[in-house]
């Protein structure tokens, strides 16, 4: 079990690279969350209120979709 802890002596090296890498990533998909949200709620903002008419036009645009699109992705 030490032998594999200690990889003939590259084992602080490795486990060092390791835990960089799952920081990186952590902290990335940290970032990223913290980021759609903060679209998300500028989204809802500008178009929450929206009558329905308008709505219908809102949605039917392009961008509007896509993160329409990536909300419900990101609720799954």
């Amino acid at each position: 079990m030490n032998e594999i802890f200690l990889m003939n002596g590259y084992g602080v090296y490795v486990w060092l690279a390791y835990l960089f890498t799952l920081l990186s990533f952590t902290s990335l998909y940290l970032i990223t969350k913290i980021q759609l949200l903060k679209e998300q709620r500028k989204y809802i903002a500008k178009f929450g209120s929206l009558s329905r008419a308008k709505s219908v036009i809102a949605k039917e645009q392009k961008l509007n979709k896509e993160i329409l699109v990536n909300t419900l992705i990101s609720k799954i």
